[in-house]
């Protein structure tokens, strides 16, 4: 189901495909059927042929960083350059007890996320062969402190869960956070989740460029994706002009 879901995504027109890194399901029953986010990544790799992909977002203590790095590299060249690196601190307290990792706090979790991403950006610098492009890092996270200075830093996109106040509020933020680091914060991609028209238009106007519509299983209901892209199609006619 799945895999069809994923063709069925593509054939409609969406321009990324995301899944998510946990070890049980979110919504409906806990104890539901669920698959491992990374090889299903590889899979989606050889399955797609035009969009790019990746997870929102890798839990950030789930793997080692190196191997993480490397497991992003294979997977972007099995696609052609297709792979986005999404990460993120991690906040799911079953998937720690049940796999075995320490859940620690959010500020160790964020610790350890700053770690990861100096040995992740490192490795990536060194694997033979390389990856096919810069592979795009998706940071996902609010936190004014600490996970926003890593945006700066390191994320070529932002994915956040805000509404158009807080994301003003925080634009500003990450605005400063990348002062203080020499970063551009124009730069980053700014990311939220579909939240219909209207607000879309308005979010849009605060500098936000990829909406994430959610879809679930069984049934992989597609009918909100195709509004957005409708939209999107709608907001961008000159994008359609040059593909014609």
């Amino acid at each position: 189901m799945i895999r069809d879901a994923v063709l069925r995504t593509e054939d409609a027109g969406v321009d990324i495909i995301f899944n998510w890194d946990h070890f049980f399901p979110l919504t409906g029953n806990p104890d539901g059927a669920h698959f491992e986010c990374w090889t299903m990544l590889a899979a989606w790799a050889e399955q797609t042929e035009r969009v790019e992909f990746g997870a929102l977002v890798t839990g950030g203590g789930y793997r080692n960083p190196d191997l993480l790095a490397d497991m992003a590299r294979t997977v972007d060249n099995i696609s052609g350059g297709r792979l986005i690196l999404g990460i993120g601190a991690g906040w799911f307290k079953r998937d720690y007890d049940a796999y075995g990792y320490e859940f620690g706090t959010a500020g160790s979790r964020l610790k350890l996320l700053a770690e990861n991403m100096v040995r992740i950006t490192e490795r990536l610098k060194v694997l033979n062969p390389p990856p096919v492009r810069h592979i795009p890092i998706l940071i996902g996270g609010g936190g004014e402190k600490k996970t926003l200075r890593l945006v700066a830093e390191y994320a070529d996109i932002w994915h956040s869960f805000s509404d158009v106040e807080t994301l003003r509020r925080k634009n500003a933020i990450l605005a400063e956070h990348a002062a203080a680091v020499g970063t551009d914060a124009a730069r980053i991609q700014r990311s939220v989740q579909w939240q219909g028209r209207d607000d879309a238009e308005k979010l849009r106007a605060e500098g936000v460029s990829l909406f994430t519509v959610g879809v679930s299983g069984p049934d992989y209901d597609l009918s909100e994706v195709v509004n957005a892209i409708e939209w999107r199609d709608e907001v961008n006619p000159t994008v359609l002009e040059g593909l014609a």
